[in-house]
């Protein structure tokens, strides 16, 4: 199935709130019996590759893009809600295709919870909101991707906000039970999340990624505005990060002038470039655990329920053609090796 490229993002879709946690933790998804989503319906699926050109693909889960009305409407939203969709769809244009000139792109529609109710529960119970619902969905849509789309091929990772959320469930179990699966990942992109040291240490299957080209590993970052020091909701303490222009993980400032391209939008929300040159620069901040971008003036852009200085919105459309480039590199040493 095919998406229209659309001229402007909804403002609103922005307001990107995450299921977060006060500490690092192992994922599992709950035990509890969850009523099933039927992935053998397209019509649960946000994208469907309509041929498969490429020698790999992607399964991309998007951010929050749902709230509850009110305290009587369920926490989590149906699998057909109107608005998950439409903003499901805008989040699709913007991040997802950055990989579609590169892999063959898989998306399914999951029930996302709402994130002012998570933000409220405890620790415990947030993971086990997130565990059950979201990622037993996520996990089910995986494993009919795998039997019916995959056809063997390796694949990618990735995700934004909730959706990455989600996916560090599906790498601490799903691959911990499934090696041979794990073996085909060329890398997961687990943006706009936290990916902790802890997290790693508790999970040694899994590995972050150290370069450009390595493969197997989980690729992560948080941006911020150079110098921010205040509550950014998606970060937890020992977060590990890579440079998303440069690919390294040292302090090293990679310049806007190094960036392939931006996609950039106005205080309105409205598209006024979709390859901007010389936008966005990088630089890792070891202490904090994120990127900080020094080029970008914080109000030119819309705004959001984050605080100024938290970039979470553009994570992907600050390093949207890095990222394809990158994801195409590490395509290539994969099937290389």
């Amino acid at each position: 199935m095919e998406r229209d490229v659309r001229n402007t993002v909804m403002a609103w879709a922005f307001v990107l709130l995450l299921i977060s946690t006060s500490t690092a933790i192992v994922f599992y998804p709950t035990d509890e019996p969850v009523s099933s989503v039927d992935y053998s319906d397209e019509d649960n699926w946000l994208a469907i590759a309509s041929s498969n050109e490429f020698q790999a693909d992607v399964f991309y889960l998007y951010p929050t893009t749902w709230q509850r009305n009110g305290s009587e409407e369920d926490v989590v939203c149906q699998i057909d809600d109107p608005v998950m969709r439409e903003g499901a769809n805008v989040m699709f244009n913007v991040q997802a295709t950055a990989f579609a000139t590169v892999a063959n792109v898989y998306a399914p529609y999951y029930r996302g919870a709402d994130p002012a109710y998570a933000l409220s529960l405890s620790q415990e119970d947030r993971n086990e909101l997130i565990g059950s619902i979201p990622a037993c969905d996520a996990i089910a849509a995986f494993e009919y991707y795998l039997e019916n789309f995959n056809q063997g091929r390796p694949f990618m990772l990735a995700g934004h906000s909730q959706g990455s959320n989600v996916l560090l469930f599906l790498l601490s179990d799903f691959m911990y039970s499934h090696l041979d699966v794990y073996a085909r990942m060329i890398a997961a992109y687990v943006i706009g999340y936290s990916v902790t040291s802890e997290y790693m240490d508790d999970n040694p299957h899994l590995r972050f990624a150290e370069g450009a080209n390595d493969t197997g590993v989980i690729i992560s970052y948080n941006t911020e505005a150079a110098g921010y020091d205040g509550v950014n909701p998606v970060l937890l303490p020992g977060s590990l990060v890579i440079n998303p222009i440069s690919w390294t993980r040292d302090e090293v400032p990679a310049p806007a002038s190094d960036n392939l391209g931006s996609i950039v939008i106005n205080d309105t929300g409205r598209i006024e470039s979709w390859h901007e040159l010389n936008y966005a620069d990088a630089c890792v901040n070891l202490s904090r655990g994120v990127i900080y971008c020094s080029t970008v003036n914080a109000s030119s852009l819309p705004t959001s329920s984050f605080p100024p200085g938290v970039y979470h919105s553009f994570d992907y459309m600050f390093y949207f053609y890095d990222l394809r480039e990158n994801a195409g590199m590490r395509i290539a040493r994969y099937l290389a090796i």
